[in-house]
Parts: C-alpha cells; sequence; structure tokens
C-alpha cells in the first residue's frame, strides 16, 4: 500500500533492557536512550507503542519536556514525572535541538506484572511538592542506588528489592498527583476486572452485556462499579476504548476506513463510519486529515 502525504506509523518497541540490567526493570538516562534509539534505529520523536512501562522524570535544573501520549501534549517540568503505559501510542518533541535533545532526566521503565500491584493511574504529569516531594526524591535516590548494586545480593532477592521499590515510589507519586485522596478500586474488584477484559475483548464485542456475562456480573453492577472508578458508564467507557484505537490506528497508520473497522470488529464499515461520528463529529477520514494536517 503506497503512503498518502504525512503519512506515518507506529513503532512496535519490545523490552529490551540492557545486559547489565535485572530481569524485567531497566533504570537509564536520557543520553543513553538518546544513544540506543541510534544505536537501534528508532527515531524516538516518531510515534511509538511500547509493549513496557516508561516512569519519566525530568531533573530539576533540566529544560522541560515535551511529550505526546495518545493525541495528548503534555509538559513535564522540571522536577517532574510522567507515567506512560504499555500500548500508548507517544513521542518525544521531534528536533535537533528540541526539547527531547536538551532533557535531562531518567526513565524507569520495566515489564508489565513486574510490581505485582498497580497504584492508582496517574495521566498527567505530577511535579511533588513540599514534604511530598522529598519523599518522592528518596524512593527514587533508594530505587536507582538498588538498582545500581547488583551484585550486592542473590539475583533473586535483587528483584524483590526492586520490586518492592518501585511500588513504593509508583505509590508515592500517585498519592502526590491531584485528587490522590481518592480511593483507587481494588486489583480484583469489578471495574478492574472489566477494564482488563475490555483491553483483551475490545475489537471482538461492543456490547457491555458481553463482558458482564463473562465476568458474572449484571450488567448494572459494571456500570455503576465504571461510574465510581472514572465517572462514566461502563458503555462510554468501552466506547472510548474503542474511538481511541480508531484514531491511533488512523493517525499512526495507511489502513483504510473500512481496514480499520474491521480491525475493530465492526463487520459493516458503514456502522463504524457512524460510531465514530457519533463519539467525535467528524468522519475516520476526516479525523485522519485534521490530526496530520493534510487535505481531506
Amino acid at each position: 500500500m503506497g503512503q498518502e502525504p504525512g503519512a506515518v506509523t507506529i513503532t512496535e518497541v519490545a523490552y529490551r533492557p540492557a545486559l547489565s540490567a535485572p530481569i524485567g526493570m531497566d533504570v537509564v538516562d536520557f543520553a543513553e536512550l538518546r544513544a540506543r534509539g541510534r544505536r537501534r534505529g528508532i527515531d524516538l520523536s516518531a510515534p511509538q507503542r511500547p509493549a513496557f512501562h516508561h516512569l519519566i522524570h525530568v531533573r530539576p535544573g533540566s529544560a522541560p519536556l515535551e511529550h505526546t501520549v495518545d493525541f495528548t501534549r503534555h509538559v513535564v517540568p522540571p522536577g517532574g514525572w510522567l507515567w506512560v503505559r504499555p500500548g500508548q501510542v507517544h513521542q518525544y518533541a521531534a528536533g535537533p535541538e528540541g526539547p527531547w535533545e536538551v532533557a535531562d532526566g531518567v526513565i524507569v521503565i520495566w515489564r508489565p506484572g513486574f510490581v505485582p500491584d498497580d497504584p492508582p493511574e496517574v495521566t498527567v504529569p505530577v511535579r511533588p511538592a513540599g514534604p511530598r516531594a522529598r519523599l518522592v526524591d528518596l524512593a527514587r535516590e533508594h530505587l536507582v542506588a538498588e538498582y545500581a548494586d547488583m551484585g550486592a545480593m542473590p539475583l533473586e532477592a535483587h528483584n524483590k528489592a526492586l520490586r518492592a521499590l518501585l511500588s513504593v515510589l509508583l505509590l508515592r507519586l500517585a498519592h502526590a498527583a491531584p485528587g490522590s485522596a481518592a480511593a483507587a478500586p481494588g486489583r480484583d474488584g469489578p471495574f478492574e476486572r472489566f477494564r482488563a477484559a475490555v483491553e483483551r475483548d475490545f475489537t471482538r464485542t461492543h456490547r457491555v452485556a458481553d463482558y458482564a456475562a463473562g465476568l458474572g456480573y449484571s450488567t448494572r453492577t459494571l456500570t455503576r462499579a465504571t461510574l465510581a472508578a472514572t465517572g462514566t458508564t461502563a458503555k462510554a467507557y468501552l466506547d472510548a476504548r474503542i474511538v481511541l484505537e480508531a484514531k491511533r490506528l488512523l493517525v499512526h497508520t495507511d489502513l483504510g476506513a473500512a481496514d480499520v473497522a474491521r480491525h475493530l470488529g465492526f463487520t459493516d464499515p458503514a456502522d463504524f463510519g457512524a460510531f465514530f461520528r457519533r463519539h467525535d463529529g467528524r468522519t475516520p477520514l476526516r479525523f485522519r486529515a485534521a490530526a496530520r494536517g493534510t487535505a481531506p
């Protein structure tokens, strides 16, 4: 398939830690990550969809870091943090002298499951202040020191320590974020199970009733749990996930609208077009043109 003007693709990035890294986790400086990207032929300013977590920290005294995650542009300030999860499409600011090239910081990357329990989700940059900032910094220092001291304990014990220390850092950051006083849903609660099922099956079924039946809940229970966790209904949450994937594919690949529809489980492309217009207000191709800055 020929590329249309402005077309780009998503770079799928597998987890490949440094040779000295423990299994499942790595700590890498911005400068080293830029060097890795050059060695592997990965343009870090292009859209990427890594299969692992990124916890990005911009050091105090650095220039701010511009970063786009799923069509939302963030500016991570000096001393700030941004957590990018597996499957999200993100990209660093472009340009030879751009923010990514001049910013100074460190990134913690880890495979899904390395940390037993994810803390509450934080989707915006966090800049801890006051006593919380010191506690976050202590957690970071302890994690980095343990990471660098791999030979001091057996590898299994070293990994256990890293899991515990990363958990502490993530919890500190979650509770330094705006609105952190809200209780997080339980890991095995209805919403968490629904969210996991949606991630697995949203290209196969678009009916909340199917998820409820598969999980052993009523649709009312799923809706109530999703409202409590996200402020939206279960159907709105499911539809938003489908729309997000549609936008990723429309902007970052050259798939036609009919191919995107089939990928997302729509048997009729017209149904997909109507679904997309209902949620975005534009046809899929007009959305693509606007996002890419090209003629429709």
